[in-house]
């Protein structure tokens, strides 16, 4: 017999993506999506079912299913539809809670899937320049998003404890970008004015929504030969951009605030509705963060076919010509730093 699947977070774009891509795999036989509301777009050969995960109807539909492998991605930064944070936070926390107690109860399972984020490292100025899986961050996420990914991989670790027969994989992924991509930063860069942190020009990785796919789909399977897909693994596009050359390469003019009225612009953009501009990514947008990924090559076997660059440019196509041409941005701001650099030694000034 194939293998039974059970996906969290189908009403989602990428929750709803990766249903139908298992599902067309030749060794699946089932794929089951649950979310709390109805998909908008197609899932395949995907059987929905209605049901919130904070409810303890999921260890039912654990058991009636006979799922042996379950793809947690109902752990996001943003709800289908209008959501207050309270109602995010119990999605986050209480439903993985309640999801891991009913994959606890169910002999049938055999292996975990864990969207995370890489958003648990937080971002502060004394951060290493580089973090790995085993490193503890400087200052812990104090609310929002990454304070909930960090309780949802704590209950994970202890499920992982208790059902050790359970091969358990944790994808911590960097900022999500593509296409498709609707995630709060995405909706940040789709502004035709970035407000940015004056005086900081943090360094970002990305990872494309395809790479996304493509890695979820090797944890979901066997491991293959010399590799091991369970574990905590680092996902991000090779190399690193400045926040200054990602407005260039999206033609649009950038708008510093001074760090104390980043909170007031930030009550001002939510209540405008143009994007939730959270504590979280506003420290992201100041310190930036860089993770090493040599655990995703060499132990899991993924090797991301987009850059953190490529994976920046495909979604930037996506969007369209900026305020302003990023050529004549490009030319503006090499100008500048040919005025402002200094003159070489010996040579006269006037």
């Amino acid at each position: 017999m194939g293998k039974v699947v059970l996906v969290t977070g189908v009403a989602r774009q990428l929750g709803g993506r990766i249903a139908r891509r298992i599902s067309r795999e030749p060794g699946v036989d089932r794929v089951v999506g649950v979310d709390a509301v109805a998909p908008g777009h197609d899932l395949g050969g995907t059987e929905f079912v209605r049901a919130d995960i904070r409810h303890p109807m999921i260890a039912k539909i654990l058991a009636e299913q006979a799922v042996d492998t379950v793809v947690h991605m109902d752990v996001s930064g943003t709800l289908p539809g209008k959501s207050n944070r309270a109602a995010l936070k119990e999605t986050n926390v209480i439903g993985t809670m309640q999801l891991l107690g009913a994959c606890q109860q169910a002999p049938t399972v055999r292996r975990l899937v864990v969207k995370s984020t890489t958003s648990v490292y937080g971002s502060a100025p004394r951060d290493p320049a580089v973090f790995t899986e085993t490193m503890p961050p400087k200052s812990l996420p104090s609310g929002g998003f990454a304070k909930d990914a960090v309780e949802v991989e704590g209950y994970v670790r202890g499920f992982a404890r208790r059902r050790p027969d359970v091969a358990v994989a944790v994808l911590r992924f960097a900022n999500i970008l593509g296409p498709r991509a609707d995630t709060p930063l995405a909706e940040y860069f789709s502004m035709p004015v970035l407000p940015t942190v004056f005086g900081y020009d943090p360094r970002l990785q990305f990872v494309h929504e395809d790479d996304v796919m493509d890695v979820l789909l090797l944890a979901v399977q066997e491991p293959r030969r010399s590799t091991l897909n369970s574990g905590t693994f680092n996902i991000a596009g090779d190399g690193v951009l400045l926040l200054s050359q990602t407005a260039r390469r999206l033609g649009r003019p950038t708008v510093p605030v001074l760090l104390p009225a980043v909170t007031w612009m930030n009550q001002m953009l939510r209540t405008a509705g143009v994007t939730d501009f959270s504590p979280e990514q506003i420290r992201l947008l100041t310190h930036g963060r860089v993770v090493d990924t040599t655990q995703m090559r060499e132990t899991l076997g993924f090797v991301p076919k987009f850059t953190t660059a490529e994976a920046f440019c495909d979604f930037a196509r996506s969007r369209g010509p900026g305020l302003l041409p990023p050529e004549r941005i490009a030319y503006v701001v090499d100008r500048l730093a040919d005025a402002v650099a200094p003159a070489p030694a010996g040579s006269n000034q006037t």
